[in-house]
């Protein structure tokens, strides 16, 4: 267990060290990835709305709504609550849908992305984990307990390899148009161990959306 102390230090040092840094790498990859034009975006599990804050001032046209199963006392940007499992909102409601880091946190990460396609008219934007490589698993557990256990978020470190996100997209019935696999969130010398190969970012269209898809190949 971890007090309140001890959580206030710990989101101290992860916001000074990693947090910063993050939120404008996130930014960025996301304003890559998106489309060109004006688009009504939602940001699925989007914390306090710092990165699609941030997302919007790269990209100005873009107007970013959050949803949330844990609303924070202070948002950058409009949040809904929800159940984690149904959208409050109707099929295609939105252009895009951009989750970040948060399918590792449930328990069905391909309900979820499902869920993310039916209220998406054009696309979603993923970033997340890919378990490969040495200690893959402890590795990304230690990030996810440092980052996010001070703002006591679920942790069922829910972590995907290369065939389980193929099923995953698969299940959702979306294809990768875009990949990023490397993005720069952290710096030396933690770079070294944290970046590796854990990390990527997406865009997913529908799979009848044409043949410019193409399915993560394993590392």
């Amino acid at each position: 267990m971890i007090g309140t102390a001890g959580k206030r230090a710990l989101n101290a040092a992860h916001g000074a060290l990693i947090f910063n840094r993050r939120v404008r790498v996130l930014a960025e990859a996301l304003a890559r990835l998106l489309p060109p034009g004006p688009a009504r975006v939602l940001d699925l599990g989007c914390g306090d709305g710092q990165v699609a804050a941030a997302l919007m001032r790269l990209r100005p046209e873009l107007g970013v709504e959050g949803v949330d199963v844990l609303v924070r006392p202070v948002t950058h940007i409009p949040v809904t609550p929800y159940d984690g499992t149904t959208l409050p909102f109707a099929d295609a409601s939105f252009e895009h849908v951009t989750i970040v880091d948060v399918l590792h946190h449930t328990d069905d990460p391909a309900a979820v992305l499902a869920e993310a396609a039916r209220v998406a008219r054009h696309s979603v934007v993923v970033k997340d984990h890919l378990r490969e490589g040495l200690l893959a698993g402890p590795t990304l557990r230690l990030m996810d307990w440092v980052g996010n256990r001070g703002h006591d978020v679920r942790l069922p470190y829910t972590y995907l390899d290369a065939a389980g996100w193929a099923e995953a997209i698969a299940r959702a019935g979306l294809k990768v148009a875009a990949r990023e696999r490397r993005l720069g969130l952290y710096p030396a010398p933690l770079s070294w161990w944290f970046e590796r190969k854990l990390h990527f970012a997406m865009r997913l269209v529908p799979a009848e959306a044409g043949p410019d898809g193409v399915s993560i190949p394993a590392q």
